[in-house]
């Protein structure tokens, strides 16, 4: 069997998750019309999910939130979303990034969609003794100064500018 190096699956995964960004998008410019909330469900360990100790004791794997009539400064972004939710008449203040999410549901549109959890990837360790440039100076740099990176794929980007 090929192998699937296009990842049809995580691509599905991430136009859905899409879906729930513009979804919240939308609530935080214009509210929640109607009978229409929400109820999500995240992992809570999930890197980047910022809930309390107390609340990541109670649900140490998952948690589903509802907003529908008492939250406050919902808000969004590309990667995430933040909200306040009373937990025994106790605010909180939760982060959550869109990619932690494993459930999102509007029952009153009878919506509901169900994500396998993102992927963490880790970054590849940097090579002992190599420092990082910035795109920004390795493109102003003099090609006598781009450090070698000994693999002979350095390529000096004066080659592709025009003369």
């Amino acid at each position: 069997m090929a192998k699937d190096v296009i990842r049809y699956d995580q691509l599905m995964q991430d136009a859905m998750r899409g879906v729930v960004v513009q979804v919240l998008k939308t609530a935080v410019a214009e509210g929640l019309p109607g009978k229409h909330h929400f109820l999500i469900s995240f992992r809570t360990h999930y890197p980047g999910v910022d809930v309390s100790e107390d609340l990541r004791g109670r649900y140490p794997q998952d948690m589903t939130i509802v907003l529908q009539y008492q939250y406050w400064d919902l808000n969004a972004d590309d990667h995430k979303f933040w909200v306040t939710l009373s937990f025994n008449k106790v605010p909180r203040r939760l982060v959550i990034p869109f990619a932690a999410i494993t459930g999102f549901a509007d029952p009153e549109a009878k919506f509901d969609l169900h994500f396998a959890p993102r992927e963490v990837v880790e970054p590849p360790a940097r090579p002992v003794g190599r420092v990082a440039m910035p795109a920004t100076a390795i493109a102003s740099a003099a090609p006598s100064s781009v450090p070698p990176s000994g693999d002979g794929n350095v390529v000096p980007l004066d080659t592709f500018r025009r003369k």
